[in-house]
C-alpha cells in the first residue's frame, strides 16, 4: 500500500517535468519554422529579378567590384592585386577592399562561365546570413519574439533587400561582423572557448570586406570592458590580445591597399575622400553633417516613412531592464552598435552620403529597433502575443510597411537607368576585335558600365581615377580632343557614346561636345549612328 502511495507520488512529480519539457520542444520547433518563414521572405525578396544586369542605381559601384572579378578569373588569381578594366589596358590595381565577394564570383565565373549576375547571387547569400546572424543576435539580447520581429524588419527593409541584392562588398561586410558578433556575445554568455577565435576570423573579414564595419567591434570592445568592472580579467585579456591580432591584420591590409593604390596608375584608393579631416570641421558644421541628405535618402529611397516610424517607436520606448544583471548587460548591445555607427557616420559623413551602402552598417540595429517598435505597437496594452486583435494589428504593420516602403522603393531603386550604357557596351563587343581598347561615354559619365558590357578593357572618357574629375567634360573642345589624341596614342580603338550622355553639370555631350563629334567625322570611321548610340573605329594616325 505504502509503495502504491509513493509510485502515485513520483509519476505526479514526473508528469509535470514531461509538459515542461514537451511545452519547450514545442516552442523551440515554432520558433524555428518561424525563422525559417523569415528566411523564406528574404530569400524571395533579395533573389527576385536576380538576374538583372547591373543597370540599377547602384550601376556605377557594381560594375567597379564586376570589374574586378573579372579580371581575377582572367588575368590574375592573385586576391591582394584587385584590377579595374576603365583605365587601358593596365595595369590598372586599386586601393581596394578585401576582395571576398568579387573572388567567390570569379570562381564561379570559373565554374559555371560568366553571367553578371553571379555577383548578386553571392551578395544575396550574404544577405540571409545577415537574417540569421541577426536573429540569433536579437534573441540572445532580447527575447525570441524580439529575434523574430528584427528579423522580419531586417528582410522586409527596402535599403537591406537593395544592397543585399547587388554587387557590392557590403553584404559580406555586414553579414561577417553580425556573424561574429553574435558568436562573441555567445561566448561572453558562457558559450564554447571555441566561439572566440571563430569570432574574431569572422569579424576581421567583415571589417576586411568594408572599413565601416568596425562599428560593431564597439560592442565586442563593451563586452570585455563589463568583464574588466567584473575583475573576470582572464577572459577579458583573451578577448584583448584577439583583438590586437584582429585589428593588426585590418591595418596591415588596409596599408597595403593604400600602397598599391599609390603605385599604379590611376593612382586610386577607393573611399579615401569625404572625411571630416579632408573637408574640415567647420565645413561640416556648416553643412550640418549632411543631415538633410541623410534625410532624404531615408524617406525618399532606403526605408520610407513606415520604416521611420517604426524606429522612432523602437528607440523612444523605454525598454524593461531585466533582473538578470548578464541580460541587461546584453541587452544595451543594439543601442551600443549605433552610437558605433553615428560616431563613424560623424566622422565620414561627406564619403558615407556620396555612397549610400555604406550605411548598410546602421541596418542590425535600425532592424532591431524597428522589430522592437512594431512589436510594441502590435501588441500596445496586450500580454499576450497571439490574441486576435494583436495578430490583426500585426498584419496590419506588415502590409502598410509593404506597400509604403519595401514594394515602391525597391522597385524604384531597381530602375534600369543605366540601360543605355549596357547597349553600347554591348554594340563594342560585337564591332570589337579581339585585343582592341575601348573609349566609351555612358548615359552617366564616369560610369563604366559600357565598358564592362564591352567585355574589352580601354576607358572612360574624359578619362580619370585618382585625382582627376571623370564626371563632368571639360570646358572646350580643344581640350577633349586633345585627350581623345593622347587615348588614340595608347592604342584605343573604338569610340562609342550614348547620345543621351549627360555630366554632373547637366551638360550633354553631343551638345556640349560637337566639336568632337566633327573631329571624329573627319579622322574616323563611323560604325553606328543610331538614335541611341554613336560608335567610330579610331583610324591610327
Amino acid at each position: 500500500m505504502t509503495d502504491d502511495l509513493e509510485l502515485k507520488q513520483a509519476e505526479g512529480q514526473q508528469y509535470p517535468q514531461e509538459t515542461t519539457d514537451r511545452d519547450m520542444a514545442a516552442g523551440n520547433y515554432l520558433n524555428t519554422a518561424i525563422l525559417l518563414g523569415i528566411l523564406f521572405i528574404a530569400i524571395v525578396f533579395r533573389f527576385h529579378k536576380i538576374t538583372l544586369p547591373l543597370v540599377d542605381g547602384f550601376s556605377w559601384r557594381e560594375i567597379s567590384t564586376a570589374m574586378m572579378a573579372d579580371n581575377f578569373q582572367q588575368r590574375s588569381w592573385n586576391i591582394f592585386f584587385p584590377e579595374l578594366s576603365w583605365t587601358g589596358p593596365g595595369p590598372s590595381y586599386q586601393g581596394r577592399e578585401f576582395q571576398i565577394v568579387s573572388y567567390l564570383t570569379a570562381l564561379l565565373y570559373q565554374l559555371f562561365g560568366w553571367h553578371d549576375w553571379f555577383g548578386r547571387m553571392v551578395a544575396a547569400s550574404f544577405g540571409l546570413v545577415t537574417v540569421f546572424s541577426l536573429h540569433r543576435l536579437t534573441a540572445l539580447c532580447w527575447d525570441e519574439m524580439r529575434a523574430h520581429a528584427a528579423a522580419l524588419a531586417y528582410a522586409l527593409m527596402p535599403a537591406a533587400i537593395m544592397i543585399d541584392s547587388s554587387f557590392l562588398p557590403d553584404p559580406a561586410m555586414l553579414a561577417l561582423v553580425t556573424l561574429g558578433v553574435w558568436l562573441f556575445a555567445k561566448y561572453w554568455a558562457g558559450g564554447s572557448g571555441w566561439l572566440l577565435p571563430l569570432a574574431t576570423v569572422s569579424f576581421s573579414l567583415g571589417v576586411l570586406s568594408k572599413p565601416p564595419g568596425i562599428a560593431a567591434g564597439a560592442v565586442i570592445f563593451y563586452l570585455m570592458v563589463c568583464w574588466i568592472l567584473e575583475k573576470k580579467r582572464k577572459q577579458a585579456t583573451w578577448v584583448f590580445l584577439s583583438g590586437l591580432l584582429s585589428l593588426a591584420i585590418i591595418g596591415a591590409y588596409f596599408s597595403w591597399a593604400i600602397y598599391l593604390g599609390r603605385s599604379y596608375p590611376p593612382f586610386h584608393v577607393a573611399g579615401s575622400g569625404g572625411y571630416i579631416w579632408d573637408y574640415g570641421f567647420w565645413t561640416y558644421v556648416r553643412d550640418r553633417f549632411y543631415f538633410k541628405s541623410v534625410w532624404n535618402t531615408s524617406v525618399l529611397w532606403f526605408y520610407g516613412y513606415p520604416f521611420m516610424v517604426l524606429l522612432a517607436v523602437g528607440l523612444w520606448m523605454p525598454a524593461s531592464l531585466a533582473e538578470d544583471p548578464k541580460q541587461r548587460t546584453l541587452s544595451a548591445i543594439p543601442y551600443v552598435w549605433l552610437a558605433a555607427a553615428l560616431i563613424i557616420y560623424l566622422a565620414a559623413a561627406g564619403e558615407i552620403t556620396s555612397n549610400v551602402w555604406n550605411l548598410h552598417i546602421f541596418h542590425v540595429p535600425v532592424a532591431m529597433f524597428c522589430g522592437r517598435g512594431a512589436l510594441l505597437l502590435a501588441t500596445l496594452a496586450s500580454r499576450t502575443i497571439l490574441t486576435p486583435a494583436v495578430v490583426l494589428r500585426s498584419i496590419c504593420i506588415v502590409a502598410l510597411t509593404l506597400a509604403w516602403s519595401t514594394l515602391p522603393l525597391v522597385r524604384t531603386m531597381k530602375k534600369p537607368i543605366a540601360m543605355n550604357g549596357k547597349l553600347l557596351g554591348e554594340e563594342l563587343a560585337r564591332l570589337a576585335q579581339p585585343g582592341d581598347l575601348v573609349v566609351a561615354i555612358a548615359p552617366e559619365v564616369g560610369d563604366p558600365v559600357a565598358v564592362y558590357y564591352s567585355r574589352a578593357r580601354g576607358w572612360v572618357f574624359p578619362p580619370g581615377g585618382g585625382d582627376a574629375e571623370w564626371s563632368k567634360f571639360v570646358a572646350d573642345d580643344a581640350t577633349a580632343i586633345a585627350q581623345l589624341e593622347e587615348l588614340r596614342a595608347q592604342g584605343a580603338d573604338l569610340f562609342g557614346v550614348a547620345k543621351n550622355a549627360t555630366d554632373k553639370q547637366d551638360l550633354l555631350f553631343v551638345e556640349h561636345h560637337d566639336g568632337v563629334v566633327d573631329y571624329l567625322d573627319k579622322t574616323a570611321t563611323k560604325l553606328v549612328d543610331s538614335a541611341d548610340l554613336l560608335i567610330y573605329r579610331i583610324t591610327r594616325p
